[in-house]
């Protein structure tokens, strides 16, 4: 059953305002507009909540993650349903991020059962040394506060309201009010609804989690202005995070803006490997570009290769894997029109030729494929713009020395791909200090579009692929985002943090 309204202080609240959810088919449902107050409220709920839960034991939050993973999984034909008419997503893709939600969630109480994240260390005292003595030193590292999360669009579960971000911040012992995304409150509701289950299981304190709908703008610019948020995770728009950065940056308190905001995600195809296997790599970029309609952060949209025969082969089989798609639905219906303006721009760049192109009804996609030189693509910064959806370009370029200078010319991103042979080596070993220093993730003869959720993930990247290159939104090292170190100089052993003693 749907309340319609956000979850504050362990209970349901609705307001005067509503907004409607997007099916793809069938009736709409209402939900309550997100407004400053109700931030007002969730916000002072979840610092009240941060005094106690911040005391829990490692042993007791761990219960807490691996209780709402049960209660998401005993609500899974649920999200299931909701989740496939508000996004169009198929119910194969929905059940995968669904495990890949419970996954994370577990994964970080394994995680913080083991102690590591802490980073404790100890440096004894030296009372004899001079000039100076030494005083006993013993640091650990301590939650942050109240933290804001933004649920994203392209993931409805794994990257929304008990998603990483959530997890994570959870795990290390902070409070989390969640902002809903408007384009899936219904399916955001479910699984706030196991997480409530979750609190009372666990005898959590109401205010540890909240959800606020999505609706307007101002409820996400009152929740990273709010005094009492200490760190904020996001994923989405560069212009949506990036408005939502500076605004943190502005407050008196500046507080961190942890934001995943785009990428391109390049291909490199070394000579070799272009000629050998260049039929079998398009075959494979066209499957990735095109998965999920091409709504994946990881979405690779770009291939660098070297003008000759190998490169018209790539060109041809790319054009043919691609004529093999056809229309799919999107998240929202003004996503598929981003998708189009971001298209018909492609269409129009001087020095940009169409290979694939085709029209898409309101809220589809359909593949679109572009060729360019390394040249056009050094003269025209807007080429390496993101356009989110199944859009390819091919960027020729004359020989290695042009497709480092193509690999220079990148701004930040969350990956790098090199597809390479044996007899790539000596190139690819060139190139990969200039990746290294543009991506986060850097792969060898694969396709991107798939994020494992380990301990040794990176997805995150210089600017703007994340507004915090030190940092990863999957994976246990995102834990770190939410925890500060703390220092204790000759404390008695008795007053210390347990965690410390």
């Amino acid at each position: 059953m749907l309340h319609g309204g956000h979850f504050i202080a362990g209970k349901w609240v609705r307001g005067k305002e509503t907004f409607p959810n997007m099916p793809v088919e069938g009736a709409t449902d209402e939900f309550a507009v997100g407004l400053p107050e109700h931030i007002e409220a969730a916000a002072a709920a979840a610092e009240q909540a941060f005094t106690s839960y911040n005391q829990t034991s490692r042993t007791e939050r761990a219960g807490f993650l691996r209780s709402i993973a049960d209660e998401i999984e005993a609500r899974g034909d649920e999200i299931t349903e909701i989740g496939t008419r508000e996004t169009g997503l198929p119910q194969v893709r929905l059940e995968g991020e669904r495990g890949r939600t419970t996954g994370q969630l577990r994964l970080f109480a394994d995680h913080i059962e083991k102690g590591d994240y802490l980073d404790r260390r100890h440096d004894l005292p030296l009372p004899e040394r001079t000039p100076l003595p030494r005083p006993d030193l013993r640091m650990m590292q301590l939650p942050v506060g109240p933290v804001a999360v933004f649920g994203a669009s392209n993931f409805p579960l794994a990257f929304s309201v008990a998603g990483g971000d959530t997890a994570s911040a959870l795990a290390a012992g902070c409070p989390v009010v969640v902002k809903g995304h408007s384009a899936h409150p219904g399916t955001s509701e479910i699984v706030a609804q196991a997480i409530e289950a979750a609190i009372k299981t666990c005898s959590m304190h109401p205010g540890v989690f909240a959800l606020v709908q999505g609706g307007t703008r101002e409820a996400g610019q009152a929740l990273v202005q709010h005094p009492l948020i200490q760190a904020v995770g996001f994923t989405g728009s560069l212009g949506g995070g990036r408005a939502l950065f500076d605004l943190c940056a502005s407050r008196p308190n500046p507080i961190p803006f942890f934001g995943e905001l785009g990428s391109i995600n390049p291909m490199f195809l070394m000579p070799a490997a272009l000629n050998a296997r260049g039929e079998e790599i398009a075959g494979g970029w066209a499957a990735s570009l095109t998965m999920g309609a091409g709504q994946f952060c990881t979405n690779p949209g770009v291939a660098v290769v070297i003008a000759g025969e190998g490169a018209e082969t790539f060109a041809r089989s790319t054009q043919a894997a691609l004529s093999k798609t056809g229309a799919q639905t999107m998240l929202t219906k003004g996503i598929a029109e981003a998708y189009d303006e971001g298209r018909t721009q492609m269409a129009g760049t001087k020095g940009v030729q169409e290979l694939v192109s085709s029209a898409s009804e309101p809220r589809t996609a359909t593949p679109n494929l572009y060729r360019t030189t390394g040249s056009e693509w050094l003269a025209n910064p807007n080429l390496g713009e993101e356009v989110f959806g199944p859009l390819g370009l091919i960027v020729e370029v004359g020989d290695l020395e042009e497709m480092a200078a193509v690999a220079n010319s990148l701004k930040g991103q969350l990956t790098c791909t090199i597809h390479m042979d044996d007899t790539d080596t000596d190139a690819a070993h060139a190139l990969l200090p200039v990746l290294s220093r543009k991506a986060g993730r850097i792969l060898a003869n694969g396709f991107p579009t798939g994020v494992e959720v380990s301990d040794a993930m990176v997805h995150g990247g210089p600017y703007p692929a994340s507004t915090n290159f030190g940092h990863t939104s999957v994976g246990t090292l995102s834990i770190r985002r939410w925890l500060r170190p703390v220092c204790y100089q000759n404390m008695p052993e008795q007053v210390l943090p347990d965690d410390l003693k």
